[in-house]
């Protein structure tokens, strides 16, 4: 059981987070090694013998020492920006396993990643093929490639967070990745190794999913029909977790749907990221104030949205749970809110429990898209990370940001 209250604690993958508020101070967020791995296991353990390459999304949580776990256990990884490469090669010495997306990669970046050897690049459009093509040829290096691909299938998810519509930004249309790989095939410098496409974050409902990877796997047969034969399909991640009533399918369950229709005869490359580190993150806060408008009630933390973006960007729900449960008191309705100066800087909406100044919280499920999305607004620091170790331990991943380390790039230049 991940969270459960032994009297009055709550404890969270079995350590007591009030203690980890007391080591390590308030906002924190604090993650659990153990349902991290176990994650991801259980995709491997879905593939089974079929051939896989697991690509860790490194924007969901892009923290060393969790990039390091996964690396140990097989992982390969999905990156989108030059930073993320870098923090890659903090932990992996081989760049071999790492798909390169992204809709807009600059020169400097796909010059990087060229030299680095990353596995593959996913094209987007024809100017970044030419662009790609151009780069590949001046440092003389061969590219593997793949084409992101926009099926226009409906994820049924969160505008903000599709991305396989004709809308969407990304990915080239189905009914043009003809032509662009018949440009990379033709080149000296860029071997077409696949497809990609990726319809949209936490997603509940397979089938948008399988209705996409057939329309890739019918253009990859096509493409072998012309002498351009693909070893891999890239189905991209997605799967969502549970926040409140939403009722996604299992790894396992995943994982299956996506292998019934995909023939053996090609390589299987997934890139989950929520649904790995999602549910094994908290965000601790401690109550500032507490107060009644007679219309609202609002409990005031010291974590705000610099700290946790998800609700104020996406209106997305995650549960709060007392770290001290006090049966005494009678529970009522009220807002979670933090300090800066935004009407819409809140963390939860209608939390029904009793609370009061000093109390501390614990905002479930904050693994991913929580700290990598967090910023310096009202130029306040970022909270420190904090890992439960598989031996019961809390290890500090993560330092606290000081007000110096936020001025020490303009100071010098005062």
């Amino acid at each position: 059981m991940t969270f459960e209250y032994k009297g009055e604690n709550l404890y969270f993958d079995s350590f007591n987070l009030s203690k980890i508020a007391d080591d390590f101070g308030t906002p924190c967020y604090v993650y659990s090694r153990n349902l991290i791995e176990s994650n991801f296991k259980e995709y491997q353990a879905a593939f089974g013998e079929r051939e896989h390459l697991i690509c860790y999304a490194v924007k969901a949580n892009s923290n060393l020492s969790i990039l390091k776990n996964l690396k140990a256990l097989g992982a390969g990884f999905d990156i989108v920006s030059d930073g993320e490469l870098e923090r890659v090669k903090c932990v992996e010495n081989s760049c071999a396993n790492i798909v390169y997306s992204g809709v807009g990669k600059t020169e400097a970046e796909i010059e990087n990643a060229i030299k680095s050897g990353v596995g593959c690049i996913n094209l987007e459009s024809r100017d970044e093929l030419k662009m790609i093509l151009a780069i590949a040829k001046q440092l003389g290096i061969v590219l593997p490639v793949s084409v992101r691909v926009n099926p226009n299938v409906n994820p049924n998810t969160h505008p903000y967070i599709s991305t396989g519509l004709k809308e969407n930004k990304f990915g080239v249309p189905i009914e043009d990745a003809r032509e662009l790989y018949e440009l990379a095939s033709n080149s000296e410098w860029l071997v077409p190794i696949g497809i990609a496409c990726h319809i949209g974050s936490q997603l509940t409902d397979s089938n948008p999913v399988i209705e996409a990877v057939r329309e890739v796997v019918h253009l990859a047969e096509e493409l072998k029909r012309i002498g351009i034969p693909l070893k891999d399909i890239d189905v991209g991640g997605g799967l969502g977790i549970k926040y409140d009533n939403e009722s996604p399918p299992s790894i396992r369950q995943w994982v299956s749907d996506i292998k019934s229709c995909v023939p053996s005869s090609f390589r299987i490359k997934i890139e989950p990221g929520r649904s790995i580190v999602g549910s094994a993150g908290v965000l601790l806060t401690k109550i500032i104030a507490y107060k009644d408008n007679g219309k609202r009630k609002f409990a005031i933390s010291d974590a705000a949205m610099n700290d946790l973006l998800r609700p104020a960007l996406y209106d997305a729900y995650h549960k709060v749970l007392p770290c001290i449960r006090k049966e005494r008191r009678p529970d009522f309705l009220f807002d979670l809110v933090g300090p800066i100066c935004e009407t819409g800087d809140w963390l939860a909406k209608r939390q029904d429990f009793s609370v009061s100044q000093g109390d501390l919280v614990a905002i479930k499920d904050v693994g991913a898209y929580g700290f990598s999305m967090a910023s310096n607004y009202n130029s306040r620091p970022r909270p420190p990370e904090v890992l439960i170790e598989m031996d019961g331990t809390a290890r500090l991943i993560r330092t606290r940001e000081s007000v110096a380390d936020m001025l020490v790039l303009e100071t010098k230049h005062l």
